[in-house]
């Protein structure tokens, strides 16, 4: 996920959640969190539990990130945001409690007859292969319900145009052709193509440093004819830490109705 996808994401995500970009400056941004947001993110409980007994005025927190220090002002103080910063992972957990599945419009101006928009489904999927170590991927994908065309970047398209939750004056939807859950599904087979086309020695290299731990572990005791408890505890941890997976979970996504010049088809 390139730095700008995350300035982008994040500067939607607060101003979904009624939160005001007070700053939008060369790699950072600055943004008045609401009531709900700071009890969402700044783990400030006692402070929210004494407002509630005395009834005072709430002053919920500002909060400016640095999306690319290479280009900030040096005067700029903040939080240096990327992906796979736990900053970012609860963000992005907070907006599936909050409401990962979102419906938008694009704002279209139609000064003449009236104007379809079509049906898209955008996820943000995470992709993490997990073993001893841990490398997270994230994919855009966006499906066209009409075609059935998948796109990637789909985040990064979206960012470049004007959405909003209600329907624009003159504009009307299409119904779609592929069902949603069908359209959830085929991205879902979709990233697991992408996967399956990876080189995978990562995993054949983590089963190769779980097995030397086993031997070591073996050799260490070896001269007990009857392994003790501690023995077994050690071998599962051991091949629960080496073991690898794949790991795919959708963080957010949404029904995005577009213009016909904005359908990505091939």
């Amino acid at each position: 996920m390139q730095q700008i996808e995350i300035k982008n994401y994040l500067k939607r995500f607060f101003q979904a959640n009624e939160c005001h970009i007070l700053e939008d400056g060369t790699g950072y941004f600055t943004v008045q969190l609401s009531v709900e947001m700071d009890k969402a993110l700044m783990n400030r409980p006692f402070y929210w539990h004494y407002l509630e007994k005395t009834g005072g005025e709430p002053q919920p927190m500002k909060l400016s990130f640095i999306t690319n220090p290479a280009i900030t002002p040096p005067h700029i103080q903040g939080e240096q945001i990327h992906f796979g910063s736990p900053r970012l992972l609860q963000i992005f957990q907070t907006a599936q409690k909050v409401g990962g599945f979102i419906r938008l419009y694009e704002n279209c101006q139609v000064t003449h007859g009236q104007l379809p928009l079509h049906p898209w489904i955008g996820v943000n999927v995470t992709v993490s292969y997990v073993c001893d170590k841990k490398k997270d991927f994230l994919h855009s994908i966006g499906i066209h319900l009409i075609s059935g065309t998948i796109v990637e970047n789909f985040q990064e398209k979206l960012d470049s145009l004007p959405l909003t939750p209600k329907i624009p004056d003159y504009c009307f939807t299409m119904s779609p052709v592929i069902k949603p859950k069908s359209g959830l599904n085929r991205i879902e087979q979709y990233v697991i193509d992408l996967i399956s086309k990876e080189n995978h020695s990562w995993g054949n290299d983590a089963v190769q440093r779980m097995n030397r731990d086993l031997m070591l572990l073996n050799h260490f005791y070896e001269s007990e004819e009857e392994k003790p408890d501690l023995y077994f505890s050690e071998r599962e941890a051991i091949r629960t830490l080496y073991k690898p997976y794949i790991d795919i979970h959708i963080h957010s996504g949404g029904i995005f109705f577009l213009s016909p010049k904005n359908i990505w088809v091939k």
